[in-house]
This record gives structure tokens, sequence and C-alpha cells, in this order.
């Protein structure tokens, strides 16, 4: 395996960039478009929570596909969807509309990092797999930062709906530059498409990565989506909370290489523990204080746990389950986004009594067995070698 060349992994990156530019979209437009449409904020408020839980529900969905179409012909599909239903919530008249348009393209938006990720455990060589799976968070910072910025400035200085427009726009000349990536080299399996949740299941290291999945979604997307209403909380403007929540993807952005080159020299449970002590760090900083100087060192180290631990995680989800790849990728970023919504359900009470002390405190004190348990048991797993029923990696 001589892996892809850099033109094709520069439009995988291009994939995430699209993606993630879209999922971070609404927050900071939330209270102008609320307005617009005559609304209550709760209503739209709601509205993106569509878009959120069709992006986790419909990750496992697309790796299942992805494996029958193949991950080419799926992300080009799947952008193209999204980008109609993007320019369509541009074009909506009331809230209803809107839900229905952002919940499409969350559906749609989900199958292009899961199939990102899952063409690099395709095609890369296992010793550049966690440079090429960080490359990749370069995409998702740069998305975060821009998305953070500037969907606010275009929805204040022209309108809500040119920040779908341009979306839109995107992820349409996406899928035709997607023509010159080249489809993964893989057999098509011959079996049922539910045959690959049943070796998930059978497999105690596969489990073990959704859940710690599963956890690390609700603490780092936890901490970052709850940032800017705590940041706001002190008084400061919507437009300097977004800044600060920006913070955070120029530190993706920044330390992704970092960690990339590191990969080469550190074995992968030491990047995850130093990931894990910055995540710890991050929101005990947060708890301790919300004002922008202090939440801005939070979203900083929030980035570097990102980086670190987060890229780590998902180079692992690539390599646990080789004969369900597509399956455990997309299981993988569907439970992250599962234990952000829990997080959110669990913390929305004291959020809403703006107790941003004791959310990041929880934040805090959750993200101490997370960094534990994935640091011992990726120090502890090894890969077995590929057998009849599939390769089963112990912890």
């Amino acid at each position: 395996m001589t892996g892809p060349s850099r033109r094709s992994l520069r439009l995988l990156q291009i994939t995430t960039f699209v993606s993630t530019t879209d999922r971070f979209l609404m927050p900071p437009m939330l209270i102008i478009m609320a307005r617009a449409l005559g609304v209550p904020l709760a209503s739209v408020v709601h509205t993106a929570s569509l878009y959120f839980l069709a992006y986790g529900l419909m990750q496992p969905v697309w790796g299942i596909v992805s494996d029958r179409l193949g991950r080419v012909r799926t992300l080009r599909i799947t952008l193209t969807v999204a980008a109609l239903a993007t320019g369509a919530s541009a074009a909506v008249a009331d809230v209803t509309q809107l839900g229905v348009t952002r919940a499409l393209a969350g559906a749609a938006f989900s199958a292009a990092v899961p199939a990102s990720l899952i063409y690099i455990g395709d095609t890369v060589p296992g010793p550049r797999r966690q440079t090429e799976v960080t490359n990749l968070m370069v995409g998702v910072a740069v998305g975060t930062a821009i998305a953070s910025v500037g969907a606010g400035a275009l929805a204040q200085v022209i309108s809500w709906r040119a920040a779908f427009v341009v979306s839109a726009i995107g992820a349409l000349v996406l899928a035709v530059l997607l023509r010159g990536l080249p489809e993964p080299a893989v057999e098509r399996p011959r079996e049922s498409p539910l045959a690959p949740l049943g070796r998930v299941a059978r497999s105690g290291s596969t489990r073990l990565v959704l859940l710690l999945a599963l956890v690390e979604g609700g603490v780092l997307l936890g901490a970052i989506t709850l940032l800017p209403p705590a940041v706001e909380s002190t008084g400061v403007s919507p437009a300097v909370a977004g800044a600060v929540t920006a913070v955070y993807g120029v530190a993706v952005l920044i330390f992704a290489p970092v960690t990339g080159r590191l990969s080469r020299r550190w074995p992968v449970w030491r990047l995850i523990a130093v990931g894990a002590c910055a995540a710890v760090a991050g929101c005990a900083l947060a708890a301790f204080s919300q004002h922008v100087a202090t939440a801005t060192a939070a979203a900083t180290l929030i980035g570097v746990a990102w980086a670190a631990m987060h890229s780590s995680l998902q180079t692992w989800a690539t390599e646990v389950l080789p004969s369900a790849r597509a399956t455990v990728v997309s299981g993988f970023a569907g439970s992250l986004f599962a234990g952000s919504a829990l997080a959110a359900a669990l913390l929305a009470g004291p959020a809403d009594a703006g107790s941003y002390g004791t959310v990041y405190a929880a934040l805090a004190v959750a993200a101490v067995p997370l960094g534990i348990l994935a640091t011992v048991a990726r120090a502890r797993w090894r890969p077995t070698v590929p057998a009849a029923g599939g390769s089963h990696g112990h912890p």
C-alpha cells in the first residue's frame, strides 16, 4: 500500500472543511434568525438541535452505504443532497421549513467526515495513518473558525440566508471536484449489511473505542458548544463570544500538525494522555472563570485536546476492526455526537441557571476517567492477525 496522492488527501481535507463549516453556521446566527423569522429564540435552537440529531444518527448508516456504493460515490451523492438542502434553507418562509431543510442538510453532510476517515483507513499505510488523520483535523479547525466568525458577520451585514447560500455553493463545487478522487481498491462485501454490526458487537476493543467516543463527545464537544453562552453570561457581546470560540479552531489548526509530527516518535497512548490533561485543564479553567481571557485559554486547551486525544482515538477507530472499518468509523462519529447530545441534556439545567462553573467542573471531572481509561487501554491494545472472521484486536 503506497497511499493516496497529496491531491487526494487535500480533497479529503477540503471535504472536512466544507462539512464542518456548515455544522457551525447556525450557533452565531441564532438570535438574528429568530428575530428575522419572528419566533422565540428557543424555536430556532430546537431547529439547530434537529441538525445535530440527524448528523449523529446518520453516521452509521452512511458507513454501511459506503461499503456498498463506494467511498467517493457516497461522498459525491451526499454532498449534492447537502447542497440542495442547504440552498433550500436560504429560501424558507418559516421556522418549520427551516427545521426540515436543516435536518436534511445535517443528515447528508454527516457522511463527509466518516467517509474521509474510512478512505484514509483504506488507503494510507499504518505508520502514516495518524499523521493523515491529524491533517484532516486541519479542515475541521479552519471550518470551525471561519463559521464561528464569518456566519455572524454575514448575517449582520447582508442576511442570515447568505451564509446558507455560501455553504450550498461550497458543497456543490466540492461534489464536482471529487470526481478526481480515485475510489479505493477495496473488495465490496458480499455479506449482509448487518454482518459488520455483529462483528462490532463481538469485539471488546471496538465496543471500548465507541464508549470512549461517547464520553469524549460529551466532554470536548459539550465544552466547546457551551463556551459562547458561558462567555456571554459575563456581559460581553455575542461577537466577542464567537471570537473566543474561534480560538478553539485556531488552536486545532496550530497543534494538529504538531501532533502529526509527534505521532512518528511518540506512542499513541502518550498523545492521548497529553490531550486528556489538556481537556481536564481547559474545563477546570472554564469552571474557575468564564471571562474572556480565561475562556480564551480554556478554548486553546480544548483545541489541544482535540488535536492530540481526539485524532488518536479516531485513528484507533480506523484500525481496531479492519473487517468492519466503515461501520466502526461511522459508529465512532455517531457515538461522538450522541455524547454531545447527552451532555447537553444533562447540563441544560445548570446552564439555563447560569451556573457555568458547575457545568465545566462536571466536564473536568468526567475528563479524568476518560483520559485514564483511554491511555491505559491504548497502551495495552495490540492488533491481532486478520483471520477468517476479521481482525479483533484486544485491549
